[in-house]
């Protein structure tokens, strides 16, 4: 019993560097820099990170092992990275608080983000920061993280598969 729970762990784990690897490489697209404005820095790539984290799981809701695989993941790679920016062990934990409240606070605002409108002023509020004049970027990336949603929809995660259909 415990060799299959092991196995069974070990699978969530490739998967998820697997879905995590997806997730990382579509937030890093420039069209979210160059045309959408999302500023090229350590806080709007994270950012972008959390949204398309929130779309996957999402899409995992029903596969809670998995799910809790992905996060785990991502924390890891949170903490990797800070550690290649040349974060000491005295300040990571600080840093890695703040990350860990971002991200839950992003997770419950999309969530509660009913139609293109409410998920705009999410991520105007979350990605843009509040800087002025992004009514129409947020409104634009809200439109793709539906359009994403929907594409997610129809792919298979569990086959390490995301697809979150065409760029904005």
């Amino acid at each position: 019993m415990v060799l299959k729970t092991l196995r069974k762990s070990a699978g969530s784990k490739e998967l998820a560097v697997r879905l995590h690897a997806a997730i990382v490489a579509r937030s890093r697209a420039p069209v979210f820099f160059a045309e959408l404005d999302v500023p090229d820095t350590l806080d709007g790539r994270l950012d972008l990170i959390f949204l398309h984290a929130w779309l996957v799981l999402d899409r995992l809701k029903e596969q809670p092992e998995i799910a809790q695989a992905l996060t785990d993941t991502l924390f890891i790679s949170f903490d990797e990275g800070l550690r290649e920016l040349g974060a000491g062990d005295i300040g990571i934990g600080h840093r890695m608080k703040k990350i860990g409240n971002a991200y839950y606070g992003r997770m419950q605002a999309y969530d509660k983000a009913i139609d293109v409108d409410a998920l705009a002023e999410a991520i105007e509020r979350n990605i843009y920061r509040g800087v002025p004049d992004r009514q129409e970027q947020a409104k634009t990336l809200a439109r793709y993280v539906l359009a994403a949603k929907k594409a997610l929809a129809e792919c298979d995660p569990l086959g390490g598969i995301l697809d979150f259909g065409t760029l904005p």
